[in-house]
């Protein structure tokens, strides 16, 4: 058996954290997860324009899922931490870097890691 690649090791982290996400926020719904789908593949030409990118791949999956979430249905995630005023979904900060976390733009705080949202909304923590 050949190994996985660390491009492919990258595009399956990537979509298992978002998927991880979207399940603790029980949005986890088929046409749901063809966005998560749609968005790897898309990824996957870019790091293979850009192998360096490899681990920027699951902060702009969560990007690109949460945009065309907005599109279909609304924003997510919504945010866990402001308890008062208009809802408002968290952003992927950094936008383009390692180690992608949800934050609260508002609160000018961090949520979750993405991928482990879960923890953060009371849905128990991701593995």
């Amino acid at each position: 058996m050949d190994p996985i690649s660390p491009l492919e090791q990258a595009l399956h982290s990537a979509r298992a954290r978002v998927l991880a996400d979207l399940v603790a926020g029980e949005v986890a719904e088929a046409d749901v997860v063809s966005l998560v789908e749609e968005s790897v593949v898309q990824r996957r030409w870019w790091v293979e324009q850009w192998p360096d990118g490899a681990p920027f791949v699951a902060g702009l999956v969560a990007q690109d899922v949460q945009d065309a979430l907005l599109e279909r249905y609304g924003r997510w995630p919504l945010c866990p931490v402001c308890g008062s005023g208009d809802p408002h979904a968290l952003d992927v900060d950094p936008e383009l870097g390692a180690d992608p976390h949800w934050v609260c733009s508002e609160a000018g705080v961090r949520v979750a890691p993405v991928g482990s949202l879960g923890a953060a909304i009371g849905g128990g923590a991701a593995s």
